[in-house]
């Protein structure tokens, strides 16, 4: 069985453990690397694995090593991996999680010729619903590549694409949980508005979207088909989508995604 030692124990790389446990993961081939004590002794409680504080000591042996941390992080622990037993040409991969950080900068500071897979999750994931985006670097092949796509899958699901898109990624999926939380919210405090509590506009708006979303994924059907399938001539779904399209929502959705791949770019470049 494939071992992991993932380094972080914040949010996402709890949502992965947790994730692969579900899966059937064998719990003896999952480690932790978490420096803070109190949350060491918090994951290892949970989920009855080793925990331990050590990096060097965490990656010894696995065969995928998951940096679950922030991009400000990234250089120290890369620091510390430098002085792990890492194995270049092993079937040891560093999958990164770090939004922004290339292939490139990772592979400069590991062993010549050493497997690295940049992944970008979205926060799904923490409810085993994620969008993992992943980009092999120079030196992975597609067997390793494959074995990092099976372990996200336990979180969510999984799409393959060329690192020169992922910032376009970002701004679609990485991003994309906030626009989607920003309609709810602006689609609650309209039907409050209209004269409903909170509380069941709020249970009105969150099953409407569970249930539109299940719709799309589960019918194989598009959105334009199924958006026209709700709206009859001179309804009332015409009349709300004609006042939506004359605040030009479309162009706005277009806008806002091309500023933040914008910002992913300039946020990649200051990561080099």
């Amino acid at each position: 069985m494939t071992r992991i030692a993932v380094v972080g124990g914040g949010r996402i790389g709890e949502a992965l453990v947790a994730g692969l446990l579900e899966s059937g993961r064998a719990t003896k081939d999952l480690v932790v690397a978490e420096p803070v004590a109190p949350r060491a002794a918090q994951l290892a409680e949970r989920f009855k694995i080793r925990v331990t504080g050590s990096i060097a000591d965490a990656v010894v042996g696995a065969d995928i090593v998951v940096l679950a941390v922030k991009p400000g992080d990234v250089d120290s622990v890369l620091s510390d991996l430098s002085k792990a037993d890492l194995e270049s040409g092993h079937e040891q991969v560093l999958v990164s999680l770090a939004a922004g950080v290339t292939t490139a900068r990772l592979e400069s500071r590991l062993p010549a010729g050493f497997a690295v897979v940049r992944v970008m999750p979205n926060t799904p994931m923490l409810v085993g619903q994620g969008m993992s985006v992943i980009s092999p670097g120079r030196y992975t092949d597609p067997e390793q590549l494959e074995l990092v796509g099976e372990m996200l899958e336990a979180v969510g699901k999984v799409v393959t694409v060329a690192e020169s898109q992922m910032d376009a990624v970002t701004a679609v999926s990485g991003s994309g949980p906030a626009y989607f939380f920003l309609v709810v919210e602006a689609m609650i405090d309209a039907g409050v508005s209209l004269g409903l509590t909170r509380e069941v506009a709020t249970q009105l708006v969150v099953q409407t979207m569970i249930g539109s979303a299940a719709l799309l994924d589960e019918t194989g059907q598009n959105a334009v088909d199924l958006r026209a399938a709700v709206t009859s001539p001179g309804g009332t779904t015409a009349a709300a989508l004609r006042v939506l399209e004359r605040h030009a929502l479309r162009s706005a959705f277009t806008e806002a995604l091309h500023a933040s791949k914008q910002r992913s770019a300039e946020q990649g470049a200051s990561n080099e």
